[in-house]
């Protein structure tokens, strides 16, 4: 078993698709799977697989569900002095609050949000093994 294992769970295209981050089951996978690369070229062992299955669209990682995983942890985002633009003006956007996201479709889910569960279940790991 890879150190991550990176479930996706779906039964059914997203609906709304136009008002969501991904939105699609493909959209999705793709995400997912760049996001594994990206763990796999900084050595961390991981895996990914996406599987049809009766019930929502979800997203499992070490088989948690992300809001499972999430649940309790107090997500900050950098404040501007912390952030590492080296003074370099911040860009104005007018899209949606990186931490809204529409919580009955897993692929609207912000990246933040997916990061830090990899993470927390990541650290979790290492955390076990160290006891």
């Amino acid at each position: 078993m890879a150190m991550i294992d990176i479930e996706y769970r779906y039964s059914a295209e997203p609906e709304d698709p136009e008002n969501i981050r991904r939105g699609s089951i493909e959209e999705m996978s793709e995400y997912l799977k760049k996001l594994v690369r990206e763990m796999q070229l900084a050595d961390i062992s991981s895996k990914f697989t996406a599987v049809e299955h009766a019930g929502p669209n979800m997203v499992c990682i070490n088989g948690r569900s992300i809001p499972e995983i999430l649940e309790g942890l107090d997500i900050k985002m950098l404040e501007v002095e912390d952030s590492c633009d080296h003074g370099k003006a911040g860009l104005i956007r007018f899209d949606r609050p990186t931490l809204d996201w529409k919580k009955d479709a897993i692929e609207d889910i912000p990246d933040v949000l997916v990061k830090n569960a990899v993470s927390k279940t990541y650290a979790d790991i290492i955390k076990s093994r160290m006891v």
